[in-house]
């Protein structure tokens, strides 16, 4: 298919718009169900050797032939999501941060390396919030090291799908070999109508400021450490929620809520299959939620990996709604 010069006067499109977020179509590919065009929109993270790469909200990089380019044009970022409370990236990706501490932290510029003997990659990965101060190369080269001297992997958590987020970062990642393992989204939600989701005379959850035995023995990952216990015991402050189980069983379910200002951030949600399906997460977050509330925080946030589907439903039902991706980079060499 011909491509006229009316056509290509459509495209706005030109090396110096690297960074920012672009709509182009494109003819559409062999495989594109006998489609014409294909649209992307994303972040222009390259435009080399006649090839644009395209980094999505979802983290996916779309590699397209300049030649097969049929219009494309600098967008607006994406709109605040209408029932999430507003939020930066910036600020999201700090409070996490402090919802889930590491043991051990060291800056490297307007980075943050963290580590916790490998209990979870959250809190054992290298997390940019600004400028390194130095090189991509050179970054990357410091956070190897500092991982190899802990003998620990090295990661690296990058974000994209918000404005402010590091889509650049993930192409410069992915350019050097780095392995993207995980990628789950943030979300954010009101406080309120979570906590008035379950009646509180009917809701038999016990709250604690510490993990105990019980509510270790339904949390999914066993064998919990000492260092485990001081990343899920850390933060501003922290709660635990129980539902008790039968006589001489673990929990029914549990959960865990770390109150920081205006947020609430919610994690370990956990359910016995046996009693899935009776709505005992929602009683874990409407008790937890109303515990933040007292305690001033209005709107929460929590973390869900893109293939958890029923835990996204839970959370979609409670009001929450996604704000931005983030994926996890393992070092080639790790």
């Amino acid at each position: 298919m011909e491509i006229s010069a009316e056509t290509r006067s459509a495209l706005h499109l030109n090396g110096s718009d690297v960074g920012k977020r672009v709509s182009v179509r494109r003819l559409a590919e062999d495989g594109d169900a006998g489609a014409k065009f294909t649209d992307t929109v994303g972040v222009l993270t390259s435009w080399n050797d006649g090839v644009l790469s395209i980094t999505r909200r979802d983290g996916e990089r779309v590699r397209i032939d300049e030649s097969a380019l049929v219009a494309g044009k600098v967008v607006p970022p994406e709109p605040a999501r209408r029932r999430g409370p507003a939020a930066s990236y910036r600020e999201l990706a700090r409070v996490a941060a402090r919802g889930w501490p590491p043991v051990e932290s060291e800056p490297l510029g307007e980075w943050v390396l963290r580590a916790a003997a490998g209990f979870t990659r959250r809190a054992n990965s290298a997390l940019p919030t600004g400028d390194p101060g130095v090189g991509a190369d050179e970054a990357l080269d410091a956070v190897s090291a500092w991982y190899a001297e802990r003998g620990l992997p090295a990661y690296v958590q990058a974000s994209t799908g918000a404005e402010g987020t590091d889509e650049l970062l993930c192409a410069a990642l992915e350019e050097r070999g780095w392995v993207r393992e995980v990628t789950a989204e943030l979300w954010t939600g009101g406080l309120a109508p979570v906590a008035d989701a379950v009646d509180p005379d009917t809701a038999a959850v016990v709250l604690s400021r510490h993990t105990d035995e019980a509510w270790l023995a339904r949390y999914r990952r066993k064998g919990v450490t000492e260092v485990a216990r001081r990343v899920l015991e850390g933060g501003p402050s922290v709660w635990f929620a129980t539902v008790p189980g039968r006589e001489g069983e673990p929990p029914a379910a549990i959960g865990r809520c770390v109150v920081d200002g205006r947020w609430a951030g919610f994690a370990a949600v956990e359910v016995a299959p046996e009693r899935r399906r009776e709505g005992l997460a929602t009683r874990v977050m409407a008790a937890l939620a109303g515990q933040a509330l007292k305690e001033g925080a209005s709107a929460g946030w929590l973390q869900v990996e893109t293939d958890n589907t029923g835990a996204r439903r839970l959370y979609d039902a409670l009001g929450f709604t996604a704000h931005h991706a983030y994926h996890h980079y393992r070092s080639p060499e790790a």
